[in-house]
């Protein structure tokens, strides 16, 4: 990160890390910051409520907080092993068990929170980038699509296994691969239950920038020097997506009640793969810290 001189920010968290340029126009959030301690690399509401405290606090929300030709940068990473494993199962499974439609609901509600501030580009003046060093699955993979830019690097296993549990992923795959492939494609990546290499991914369109292992970072600070360099264009280009690629907040929030109401539906075989997945999380999380 030598070429991009940053500050900790002062405020402590516990499952991320964040760091800011000094004049305060590149963020960057590294997820996971607890995997040393095997917390599973996945979205705990802890993460969720962490991650979106940041956004909130350096998201300009009116145009006299935004300074005309100011672009900022956010970049998504990972500080586990994986970038990111998806939802939370081992919740799931509890919330589907004990038929507790609001509190899975609520879940989802954060989670499209999310998703749609990093598509509108919090706030419209910030280029958000998601930087791919380990996996991607499931709600990782859908929290990267909602990036403007996905960097990642070679050898990243990215793919949506939500149908290997009778399940779909929910918070808005479907909508943002809709904007990067055909539709016919897009639904068989959603239910198709295939890990992709992030080589084939970028080949279909889903990854924009591909590089060697090691390199995503530079790739990162690049990119942001060359749209720094042309500042008015990416603003402008932020407001043309904003009008002819984003996917509105009703129809995220559509489909996950859809994803809800299935996720309800699962029986104890579904229950059961939950189980197995989290176990499965929990031995990579534990292999990570040792």
């Amino acid at each position: 990160m030598s070429t991009i001189e940053k500050l900790h920010r002062a405020r402590d968290f516990h499952t991320i890390r964040t760091e800011s340029s000094p004049d305060n126009n590149c963020h960057w959030l590294y997820m996971h910051h607890d995997a040393q301690a095997g917390a599973r690399p996945c979205f705990r509401p802890q993460l969720l409520e962490e991650m979106w405290g940041f956004t909130s606090s350096i998201t300009h929300n009116n145009s006299q907080e935004r300074q005309a030709g100011r672009l900022r940068h956010f970049v998504l990473a990972s500080e586990g092993s994986a970038f990111n494993l998806g939802g939370d199962l081992e919740l799931f499974g509890r919330l589907i068990r004990s038929r507790d439609r609001e509190h899975l609901l609520q879940y989802a509600r954060r989670c499209i929170d999310g998703v749609n501030i990093l598509q509108t580009g919090l706030g419209g003046d910030v280029r958000t980038i998601a930087l791919l060093q380990g996996d991607a699955l499931g709600g990782g993979l859908e929290m990267a699509l909602a990036c403007h830019t996905i960097v990642a690097e070679e050898g990243v296993e990215m793919g949506l296994p939500e149908v290997l549990f009778g399940l779909f992923p929910g918070m808005g795959a479907y909508s943002f691969l809709c904007k990067r492939v055909s539709p016919q494609l897009a639904e068989r990546l959603v239910l198709d239950g295939v890990m992709y290499k992030s080589e084939d991914m970028y080949r279909m369109g889903v990854v924009d920038i591909l590089v060697g292992k090691g390199q995503g970072q530079a790739a990162v600070q690049d990119l942001i020097r060359q749209q720094q360099r042309a500042p008015h264009a990416h603003l402008a280009m932020n407001q043309v997506r904003n009008i002819s690629q984003r996917v509105s907040y009703d129809e995220l929030m559509d489909i996950t009640e859809i994803w809800v109401d299935t996720a309800l539906a699962l029986g104890d075989k579904s229950l059961r793969m939950m189980e197995r997945i989290v176990r499965a999380q929990e031995r990579r999380s534990a292999a990570h810290a040792a």
